[in-house]
């Protein structure tokens, strides 16, 4: 399994280290909200809202470096606006990856 990495935040930031301060910033504030969310409407069972969640969610993927992690979201995201749960297990170790690594940020 990949695992989550800095290298596309350190690309974009090049030497300027007060914009990779602030990039992870935003993902230790905006990921554990985000990933809150999908739970809470997963519990709810409400699909459609939760695959915009994952949408949203396939952004952090990407900029964590987790390229097949993203296909992997594109298509647990159509599975739900289908009414699929389909990939939900292997969509939410990403996001236990995910979180466990920004935490150590």
């Amino acid at each position: 399994m990949e695992k989550p990495n800095l290298n596309y935040i350190e690309q974009l930031a090049g030497d300027n280290s007060e914009f990779k301060a602030k990039m992870i910033a935003i993902l230790k504030s905006e990921l554990p909200e985000e990933i809150l969310a999908y739970e809470d409407q997963m519990l709810q069972k409400n699909v459609l809202q939760a695959a915009q969640s994952v949408h949203k969610l396939k952004h952090k993927i990407s900029i964590l470096g987790l390229e097949k992690s993203y296909y992997l979201a594109e298509t647990y995201e159509e599975n739900l606006k289908n009414g699929s749960v389909s990939f939900q297990e292997e969509f939410e170790t990403i996001l236990e990856e995910m979180l466990n690594f920004v935490k150590t940020l």
